[in-house]
Parts: C-alpha cells; sequence; structure tokens
C-alpha cells in the first residue's frame, strides 16, 4: 500500500525541479556549451531523487553506507550540479564556472568532483558501475541503494544488455535503473521514439521489474519509487517518459537542439517563461534541504600496505629455481595469498577461471568471487564500481579479449579508478588456438591509459610479487601480462621487484649488443646469450618486466656499456609495444634500437613454429646480432 503523498511535498519537489531546470540553463549558456535541454527532460526525476529519495551524509561523500546516484547519461551532468547547489554543496558563483579550466565541474561527471561517482559521459557504462556498487552493498550487508539515471539513447548500447543480465542475475533489488525517456538523441529519434513500453519490455524480458510512468508528473515518480523499494529479488527499471526541453515551447520535443546552449541575452527571458509556465512552484520559496542520513556503518581504513610472503605460502615449492610454472597460475595464487592478507580484494573473471586461474581465489574466497560471464565490458565497468567502493579489484581474461571493453578501461583511467587487471594468453606462443585469441595489442592498449602501469612477468616469482606491487597500487589502472605456457623460474623467492624497475640479467665486458626482452622472449633471449657465449660473443640481457613506467636510467647505462645497441624482442605487435616504449624512452639518446616483433598476422601452429615465422625466438635473435656486428 503506497504512503499518502502531501501536497506539500510535490510542490516542494516542483519548487526544486523549476531551479535545477534553471540553473542548468542558466550554466550552459555562460558556459557557452553544454547541454541544457537534456538536462530539463530529467530535472523532475533528478528533483525526487535527490530531494526526496538520497540517503547522504552530505558532508562526507565517501560514507560507506550513502545512497549511490550515477549519471549514466553524462552529458546532462549539469542537471545533478544544480541539485548540489540546491543543496548547499556549489556555489552560484562556482555553478557559473562550468567548463571552465579551473573549475572541479567538468563538461562531463569525473571524481575531480567528489560527488560524482565516476567518470561517465562514453555513453553506455552506468548501469554496469551501479552493478559493482549495488554487489558490494550486498556482499558488506549496508543497505544503500544505487541509482543510475540513463537516456533512452544510450540503451542502443550492447553493454546495456551485457550489465542488464548481471543485474538480473545477481537479484540486485538494491539497484534502481531509470531511463530518462525523452524520444530524441543528437541527430533525430531514439530507436524507440515514444513507444517507452518498448523498453520496459526489454528490461522485464531480462529480469527487471519495470515501471513505465511520466516523468513530470512528481506525484506518480513517487509513487513508483515507493514500489521500487518494496520489490524483492529483481533489479528495478523506471521508464520515464520525458520532454527534451521541457516548459518551453519553442524548443520541447524539437530536433537540432541536442549540445546548444541557449544565447546569454536570452536567458532572462527563457526563465520568465519557466516561472509564468509553472507558477505555483516558482512562486514557492525555495527551502534548504537535509537529506536523510545513512544508516551508520563502520568506515574501513584502506591505506595498509598489502604484504605477501611467497616463502611462506603455501605453495612455495612450486617456485623453486628450475621448476616450471606458467606466469598465469602463478598469478592466480598470488591473488589468493591477498585475498588472505585483505578481506577488500575482489576478483572477476569472464568465464575463464581455470585458464587465469582466478578459480584458485574462488575455492578459498567464494563470496568475493563474481562471475561475469562472457561479458567483458561490464566485467570492467563492475570493477570499476567496487573500486569507487573502496575495494580492491582484481579482473582477468584473455588479453585479446580485453580490447572490447577498451572504452571502460579508458574511462576507468579518466575516474582515476585502481582496477587491476590481468590478461592472460598472450602473444603468438599460445600456439594453436590461433590470432583470434592471441593478445597482441595489450601493451600498446595499455600503455596509452593516464596513469597505467604495464607488468610484464617472466617467471613464477616475478608474477607472485608484482602482483603485490598490484595490490598497492592506488594512482590509476595497473595491467598484468601473463604467458600460457610453463617457463622456468629464474629468480630466488627473495628477489625483489617494484614498479617501474628492470633485471640486468648479464653484462659483461666488451658487450657488443644489449638484448632486452619481457615473459616468453626473455627465455628466447636467455637461449640465444648461451649460444653467443659459445661464439665468444659478449651480450648484455635485461628482463624488462616493468614496460610502463620503463627504467630508462639503467636501460641507458647498459646500453652504452653494450656499443649503443639494443635488440628488444617481444612477443607482441610492433606498434606500441616494449620495443617502441624502449625506442621513445632513448629517443635524444645516441643508441640504435632494433625491434624484433610480431609483423605478420599469426596462424594456428605450434609455439616453436609461430614464433620463429614472427622471428622472435633464439635463432632469430642470434641472426640479428651476428648482422649487427
Amino acid at each position: 500500500m503506497n504512503n499518502k503523498i502531501s501536497e506539500d511535498k510535490i510542490l516542494f519537489l516542483k519548487n526544486k525541479a523549476l531551479n535545477i531546470a534553471i540553473d542548468s540553463i542558466r550554466t550552459t549558456s555562460q558556459s557557452g556549451s553544454g547541454h541544457p535541454t537534456s538536462c530539463m527532460s530529467s530535472a523532475d526525476l533528478v528533483s525526487t531523487i535527490f530531494f526526496n529519495e538520497l540517503k547522504q551524509d552530505l558532508e562526507n561523500p565517501n560514507n560507506p553506507n550513502n545512497d549511490r546516484f550515477i549519471l549514466s547519461k553524462g552529458h546532462a551532468i549539469p542537471v545533478v550540479y544544480a541539485a548540489y547547489k540546491q543543496l548547499g554543496i556549489i556555489s552560484d558563483e562556482e555553478l557559473l564556472n562550468l567548463r571552465d579550466f579551473d573549475s572541479v565541474l567538468e563538461g562531463h561527471p569525473t571524481p575531480r568532483f567528489k560527488y560524482n561517482e565516476a567518470a561517465t559521459g562514453s555513453l553506455g557504462q552506468g548501469l554496469a558501475i551501479g552493478i559493482g556498487m549495488a554487489l558490494n552493498a550486498k556482499m558488506e550487508k549496508f543497505d544503500y541503494k544505487t541509482y543510475v539515471l540513463m537516456g533512452d539513447g544510450e540503451i542502443a548500447e550492447g553493454s546495456v544488455w551485457e550489465a542488464a543480465s548481471l543485474a538480473s542475475y545477481y537479484k540486485l533489488d538494491n539497484l534502481i535503473c531509470v531511463v530518462d525517456c525523452n524520444k530524441l538523441g543528437q541527430t533525430g529519434l531514439t530507436m524507440h521514439a515514444d513507444k517507452e513500453e518498448e523498453y520496459a519490455k526489454k528490461f522485464e524480458a531480462f529480469g527487471f521489474q519495470t515501471f513505465v510512468i511520466s516523468g513530470h508528473n512528481i506525484e506518480e515518480i513517487l509513487q513508483t519509487f515507493q514500489k521500487a523499494n518494496e520489490t524483492k529479488n529483481k533489479p528495478i527499471a523506471i521508464i520515464a517518459k520525458t520532454h527534451k526541453g521541457f516548459g518551453l515551447e519553442q524548443v520541447q520535443d524539437l530536433n537540432n537542439f541536442h549540445g546548444k546552449p541557449f544565447a546569454k541575452e536570452d536567458v532572462e527571458k527563457l526563465i520568465k517563461q519557466l516561472k509564468d509556465k509553472f507558477p505555483e512552484a516558482s512562486q514557492l520559496k525555495s527551502e534548504k534541504h537535509i537529506p536523510q542520513m545513512p544508516t551508520k556503518v563502520k568506515d574501513k581504513k584502506t591505506d595498509n600496505k598489502i604484504v605477501i610472503d611467497l616463502e611462506k605460502d603455501k605453495n612455495t615449492n612450486l617456485f623453486n629455481l628450475g621448476a616450471k610454472i606458467a606466469t598465469r597460475k602463478a598469478f592466480g595464487y598470488a591473488l589468493e595469498a591477498l585475498g588472505k592478507e585483505n578481506n577488500d580484494i575482489i576478483a572477476l573473471d569472464g568465464d575463464v577461471k581455470n585458464s587465469t586461474f582466478t578459480e584458485i581465489f574462488e575455492k578459498s574466497f567464494p563470496k568475493r568471487f563474481v562471475q561475469c560471464f562472457i561479458a567483458e565490458q561490464s566485467m570492467i565497468g563492475i570493477a570499476t564500481g567496487f573500486e569507487s567502493r573502496k575495494k580492491i579489484p582484481f579482473a582477468a581474461t584473455f588479453a585479446a579479449f580485453l580490447t572490447r571493453a577498451y572504452d571502460q578501461i579508458r574511462m576507468a583511467g579518466i575516474g582515476r579508478n585502481a582496477l587491476r587487471l590481468c590478461g592472460s594468453h598472450c602473444g603468438v606462443s599460445i600456439g594453436q588456438d590461433g590470432p583470434s585469441q592471441m593478445g597482441l595489442e595489450d601493451i600498446s592498449m595499455f600503455r596509452s591509459v593516464p596513469n597505467s602501469i604495464v607488468l610484464y612477468p617472466s617467471d613464477g616469482v616475478s608474477t607472485y610479487k608484482l602482483v603485490e606491487c598490484m595490490a598497492n597500487y592506488n594512482n590509476g589502472v595497473s595491467y598484468l601480462r601473463t604467458t600460457r605456457p610453463n617457463t622456468p623460474v629464474i629468480y630466488d623467492k627473495d628477489e625483489k621487484f617494484e614498479i617501474g624497475g628492470c633485471k640486468v640479467l648479464k653484462q659483461n665486458n666488451n658487450d657488443k649488443v644489449c638484448l632486452i626482452g619481457a615473459g616468453i622472449t626473455l627465455h628466447e633471449i636467455m637461449k640465444a646469450f648461451e649460444e653467443l657465449k659459445k661464439q665468444n660473443i659478449n651480450v648484455s640481457m635485461i628482463d624488462l618486466y616493468s614496460v610502463k613506467p620503463i627504467d630508462t636510467k639503467t636501460v641507458i647505462k647498459v646500453a652504452k656499456a653494450s656499443s649503443n645497441k639494443i635488440i628488444t624482442v617481444e612477443d607482441h605487435y610492433l606498434e606500441g609495444g616494449l620495443g617502441q616504449s624502449v625506442a621513445s624512452a632513448l629517443i635524444n639518446e645516441d643508441i640504435k634500437v632494433y625491434n624484433l616483433a610480431v609483423t605478420k598476422i599469426p596462424r594456428s601452429g605450434s609455439q616453436e613454429k609461430l614464433m620463429s615465422y614472427e622471428e622472435i625466438d633464439s635463432n632469430s635473435i642470434i641472426k640479428k646480432v651476428l648482422e649487427l656486428i
């Protein structure tokens, strides 16, 4: 049974919605850019969510039990800034600095404004992030709810339906998705235009509890949220019929006004039109709203360094010198060790847990393991949601499959989310599965993400130690590249590894060239070294396990003592890989850098044949050395 809704509450929310719409016009006009009509369609929805539904400790936006709000239709962010002005968080002067270089109020949401939950604006990502937050609440037994405001245009994104499937699978009744159906996209009608029932049918087919309402009827919106709060074991989708540019007849429901602010000289006239359109709401004296406080829960401290000890690990014998273990499996053991040390470690999988060995973590900590199935975009979005709620997420799949989630990864980079990602089965060395399964673009992809680190271990010990480094890296996305085949352990268990380091494995007097590799190619370099030694040819060797950041100082020092010549060898395409990382770092040095990399489209075959075909095996390395000297 719905509670009776007072006329005073309805009028109060109408007043807030009117002020939000007005301020959305003012700030975008002052900026000379933005999307006022998209803000106006959602003003009533935002008013009701912010001033009736959200439980927020405004003085502490990171309160672990605050209700969460994600604006997936990020271009409408002025409507949120306007709401925070009404809450007293933003001054009018700050609001009118929208999109200025020195303002934290950017054109699409980023965490520079500390009340923004995530970087959005690349459409279709908010729902997955919301799932991560909602799952976190379930894990922690918190009672906060997560609200995601979406646009009907972004519903065309496949990532939305990936996420919808997972929200239903996990029965997230603490997740409320609101779709602002104003029927207009950037260039024309959205897919279903004003047939809102079609969106509802889709969400219902995916297992959601759905409601189709008017997005401008405050009483109906309130009643629907009451029903949503009573829903059990299903995520909720509220499909709200709205009007783009609501309240201004000269633009309402008309095309070609998307992303076009109104002229400054017209603003006062437009404000008067809105006030005349909604006289009761405009005449009400605007009141400051104090949100209901969330239930108090204990806030966790998350700044302690996480330490794992390989020599005390129950699997330590697998890491003895000379023992063979795949780096992907060493990752699984290290992840399990981290899970024992810290309850905030979360593992996410894309239905490859027996290949990435996240199943080792799952066996020990099933409640902290999230199966995302074959939905890599959602896996990254969910990891982002977890990380924003102070969890330490590790997500793993084949390196090749992370490419389809690159948009989510780059947005995590913009949001400065500390995601820990592992890409296994990299390079042609995976063998017969063929090129579709070979991660050959991943180093390039992750190097280009701001504040990212790229780590490429060559044996079990370095893998274990670098996973520990990732757990303690909180400034952005970290990426670990792991190999399918077993490789021998070359480091003692007490060897130290750090982000931005490298290992000089061999260095002699009169070295003719410096060989640099990582992962599988380091072992080919070691074979080549032994053969060259028999021919009395001295070469130096570097394990460049940190591809980004790179230890430029050490590389230069060793190269200068090696006749100013470097050969890099990598199981990755040439463009953007390890070799070009070295070349760009040394661009101002008088050092010649030669790259051996994958330059031909691979095919199915044995590891040995493929590495020979791509000229990155030991014989090819020897041939290149002899050619240079």
